[in-house]
């Protein structure tokens, strides 16, 4: 149960109901729990549903990328509900189960993407130059900057969800 009480969906604003709705069907969001805590602030909702908006619809990041990455940050965090949602296709079951390993079933771009996405989530202090020059080969500047800030989304978003209970 969460521990901040779900506004109803009936009493959410129209603007952050449309959002919501086309968060669920899109498979951008997986429940209406969270966004129906952060209801009680409506406007900081749908900022951070726009967001998850811009990095779900409009990314320099493929969705494989990206769904492996919130994956990899979800495991460093041990948050199972972000553990068990699926958000893209393109990410199987085997693939998910090898996410701890250098598996060679993950492109050089996507191993690149997973070391830095875990310590990112885990160990951030360890991040130095180095994995910047292990990202560069495959990733434009924008697309760093672009995993930056969604590792970061994904990180807080996921230990929010935790801690409210919002699932």
């Amino acid at each position: 149960m969460s521990r901040i009480s779900p506004v109803p969906l009936s009493a959410l604003p129209d603007s952050l109901a449309a959002t919501l709705e086309r968060g669920l069907q899109s498979g951008m969001l997986s429940s209406s729990v969270p966004v129906q805590v952060w209801a009680h602030r409506p406007a900081l909702a749908q900022g951070w549903l726009a967001l998850l908006e811009q990095f779900h619809f409009h990314s320099l990041l493929s969705e494989r990328v990206r769904e492996l990455v919130r994956l990899k940050v979800a495991s460093v965090t041990t948050c199972q509900v972000c553990q068990l949602a699926r958000k893209s296709e393109e990410v199987s079951e085997e693939d998910i189960a090898c996410l701890a390993t250098d598996s060679d079933r993950f492109t050089p771009a996507e191993q690149a993407a997973l070391t830095f996405a875990g310590l990112f989530a885990g160990d951030y202090m360890e991040l130095d130059d180095k994995h910047y020059v292990a990202l560069a080969p495959y990733f434009s500047e924008p697309q760093i900057t672009e995993l930056n800030m969604y590792c970061a989304l994904m990180l807080a978003g996921g230990r929010m969800t935790y801690v409210q209970q919002a699932y």
